[in-house]
């Protein structure tokens, strides 16, 4: 069985206590309106935080940094690390030699293949004819592997777009060295 972007709806219903994007906003801006009046706080005179009042003392450059994963009853079974083990699979068309690229052990990234494979119910590689000639992604694999990037980078764009609405300094995107 293939995992298929075709078998996800382009819109989804609305959880429950879920609003609109768009009422989302509205609460934020008025939360935010709200905050930056004077505060009345009970006890002792306290100062009102205001947003505009803190500046940061020294430049600095804070980076986004996203740790996503799917699990079932607990258990990890797919990450941005799995995504990029099946990646070097396609690219490399070996498990060993994905798993030397990433600084791990054969075993190691076997077992994660296989871990995933267990849990979702799909062979994820499959070998391409005899042991020497290597293994490639299965369209499950590849499926999966896209689908879980492509909802990763919707998951940082949005969490970048917040940062800019949400703190008083830039926040940039995650970049690997060399890149």
């Amino acid at each position: 069985m293939a995992l298929n972007s075709a078998h996800l709806s382009p819109a989804r219903p609305l959880l429950p206590g879920e609003e609109p994007k768009g009422a989302q906003e509205e609460r934020l801006a008025k939360t935010r309106q709200a905050r930056s009046g004077p505060r009345r706080p009970e006890g002792p005179a306290v100062e009102p935080f205001e947003v505009e009042a803190f500046q940061p003392q020294c430049p600095y450059h804070p980076t986004i940094r996203l740790h996503l994963w799917l699990e079932n009853n607990g258990e990890m079974f797919f990450g941005i690390g799995r995504a990029q083990l099946l990646f070097n699979v396609q690219q490399q068309g070996s498990i060993k030699k994905a798993a030397a690229c990433m600084g791990m052990s054969y075993r190691a990234a076997w077992g994660k293949i296989q871990q995933s494979e267990q849990a979702l119910g799909v062979k994820l590689v499959e070998s391409r004819g005899s042991k020497r000639d290597g293994v490639r992604l299965t369209p499950a694999g590849e499926d999966l592997a896209d689908m879980f990037l492509a909802w990763f980078t919707a998951v940082e764009r949005y969490a970048l777009s917040s940062a800019a609405s949400i703190f008083p300094f830039q926040v940039a995107e995650f970049k690997q060295k060399g890149t």
